[in-house]
């Protein structure tokens, strides 16, 4: 029998470094169900040699905006400190159905950006959490990203099952944000 394939998953989190030197590392939560996700006795899976492998958390907290959590048979900062920049993935199918206007970050990346107007701005990269908005980093051709924020006054329309996404941004907002 074979277990789930890593590009089919989810990520939930990325490990960002060791926390103390038992094991524990700090994980950048990328879920809203951090509760759920990162509790003691939680699968999460990693990809070990090309292989997708499950790991069972043995501890769990918030911190600072973060995660400190220890991951079965990691017990050393060494150990730990290999794992750094890991991502931490669940199954599709054990995500919960969510309510109306509310959407996974992975069902937004791909997305088509068009303007309500028609013009068209992109495709949704990812979505980057940092700044407290959600902002939707759109590839704009010739390696341009646009920034647009998840905000509902800009983003009238998504229709993840279309993969698009209709903006109405302030004059001047996609100039601005075009890195």
């Amino acid at each position: 029998m074979t277990g789930p394939v890593w590009d089919d998953m989810v990520t939930v989190g990325r490990i960002v470094r060791p926390h103390g030197n038992k094991g524990q590392v700090v994980v950048a939560g990328e879920t809203d169900f951090g509760d759920e996700r990162f509790r003691v006795g939680a699968t999460v899976w990693w990809l070990r040699a090309g292989t997708p492998e499950p790991v069972t958390i043995t501890d769990g907290r918030p911190h600072d905006g973060r995660w400190v959590i220890g991951l079965e048979g990691v017990r050393s900062i060494d150990a730990a400190d290999a794992l750094r920049d890991w991502e931490l993935r669940v199954p599709a199918a054990t995500l919960r159905p969510l309510g109306p206007q509310a959407y996974y970050v992975h069902e937004l990346a791909g997305c088509r950006v068009e303007t309500a107007d028609g013009r068209k701005v992109g495709t949704v990269d990812r979505v980057d959490f940092r700044s407290g908005t959600p902002i939707l980093v759109v590839l704009a051709g010739a390696g341009r990203e646009v920034l647009v924020p998840m905000a509902e006054e800009i983003c009238r329309r998504i229709d993840v099952s279309a993969k698009v996404i209709v903006i109405d941004p302030p004059e001047g907002l996609i100039e601005l944000n075009d890195r």
